[in-house]
């Protein structure tokens, strides 16, 4: 089991060794392509592994179903520390990319107000220590906890988490955004290590993406490569705001070459995104980026 930003960091460097192009021509070779998957797993050292999984954040659909693609049975969990991450799991053979499975038995689940995902199971907590007013929020009044996510759910009672009631915000239009899913959909380039979808008080959202550590040395080390990637994250660009309604379409990417790491507090021990701190730490530059009306700024230019 590990987290999204581990399984994507598999994926980019098997990409590295090998272009997802390439890799998708050699797939459809019926007897190479078996043994370029099982060698793919074994060098990942994923050959014997019966059943993986991903939790604590959202996984990209594009991720897991590549890594489904080479037979590992790739299966994402959703849980809280609150109900002990008793809540939802995927069932190998009933896998829809993109959610994360059907709730654990004895797990009640109702969708609340402005969608927020409510659980009530014998695993939830009694109460934060010493916190009654913090107590009595987390919970309704009929004791469904209240988990701040926002989700949906399939016929077969398979839970697609759309977003937090905490990160969604308002644009100087009015407009309701969630970034998570946005997120999602800028993941799935191979050159983004990570993004943050923002834009409170601007007309439209926009995005801060982050490379990963070897496409930021090659940029700097080859005159040319800025320009490609350039090229290809305005086409990624065009192609994510294809998928989205008008309100939710992103002006512009921003790249910046700084990792999320614990020793720079961008992430949590367990690698979640610290939201806050990372849009207050570019904040100085979001009116400049805007003001420059390109699809792709960077924050070294």
């Amino acid at each position: 089991m590990s987290v999204p930003r581990l399984w994507t960091k598999f994926q980019q460097g098997v990409f590295a060794k090998q272009p997802k192009e390439r890799l998708d021509l050699l797939f459809h070779i019926p007897i190479l392509g078996r043994f370029v998957k099982r060698a793919i797993l074994r060098q990942l050292g994923l050959d014997q592994v019966r059943y993986a999984m991903s939790g604590a954040a959202p996984l990209p659909a594009e991720v897991l179903s590549w890594f489904r693609s080479l037979g590992l049975e790739m299966l994402e969990v959703y849980g809280m520390t609150e109900n002990f991450a008793v809540s939802h799991c995927a069932r190998p053979g009933q896998v829809r990319a993109g959610y994360v499975g059907p709730p654990w038995e004895g797990v009640e689940v109702r969708i609340g107000e402005h969608g927020e995902l409510l659980i009530k199971s014998p695993a939830n907590m009694m109460g934060y220590y010493k916190e009654p007013e913090k107590t009595r929020e987390a919970f309704t009044e009929d004791g469904f906890l209240r988990t701040g996510d926002v989700g949906e759910s399939d016929e077969l009672g398979r839970l697609k988490i759309t977003g937090s009631v905490k990160e969604q915000f308002t644009t100087s239009k009015g407009k309701y955004v969630a970034p998570a899913p946005i997120e999602n959909l800028l993941g799935t380039h191979p050159k983004i290590e990570a993004s943050l979808v923002t834009g409170v008080s601007f007309p439209q959202p926009f995005a801060v993406v982050m490379l990963n550590a070897q496409e930021c040395s090659r940029i700097v080390s080859t005159p040319r490569a800025r320009g490609e990637l350039e090229s290809s994250l305005r086409a990624h660009l065009d192609s994510v705001n294809a998928q989205l309604d008008p309100h939710e379409q992103l002006s512009f990417l921003a790249v910046v070459c700084e990792q999320r790491t614990e020793a720079n507090g961008f992430v949590t021990p367990t690698l979640k995104l610290k939201r806050m701190l990372v849009e207050n730490h570019y904040r100085q530059y979001f009116e400049t980026w805007a003001k420059a009306q390109q699809p792709v700024v960077w924050q070294q230019a």
